[in-house]
């Protein structure tokens, strides 16, 4: 149960998950696209505000000539 929010901190939880899942959406389809498996467990299981997706796509998902 959340505790009692003010308004700042109800609209600063609102945009850090939608940030959250939008780059979590975006890796998780990535890694499932690229045939990465246990990335796309890790991924799942893991919740870091988008900072781990942003490492996968940027520097671990593989290279495909577009």
């Amino acid at each position: 149960m959340l505790p009692n929010l003010n308004p700042q901190q109800s609209v600063l939880l609102g945009i850090a998950i939608i940030w959250s899942l939008i780059w979590k959406g975006f890796a998780l389809w990535k890694a499932s696209k690229n045939d990465q498996p246990l990335w796309f467990i890790f991924l799942l299981v893991v919740n870091t505000l988008g900072i781990l997706e942003i490492i996968y796509i940027s520097f671990f998902q593989r290279k495909t000539s577009a």
